[in-house]
């Protein structure tokens, strides 16, 4: 991972995505959370102290999952 994305990087990603065929846009959207996991450092299982202080990428992160089907 070269460069750091911002919060509205992901959401410029995402509203590209969204309009992909299935299941190509749960693959990209899959991707697309593994990198938010890895930059962000959100953590599985969910922990409800770490969604506190990060409530901006917690709602991002979620809004792609929910928009997932697989």
């Amino acid at each position: 991972m070269a460069d750091r994305k911002s919060l509205a990087d992901y959401q410029r990603e995402y509203e590209i995505i969204i309009f992909a065929d299935q299941p190509k846009k749960d693959i990209l959207l899959a991707g697309l959370m593994n990198e938010m996991e890895k930059q962000f450092n959100i953590p599985f299982p969910r922990n409800v102290s770490w969604e506190r202080e990060n409530p901006k990428i917690n709602a991002m992160y979620r809004k792609i999952a929910i928009t997932r089907t697989l």
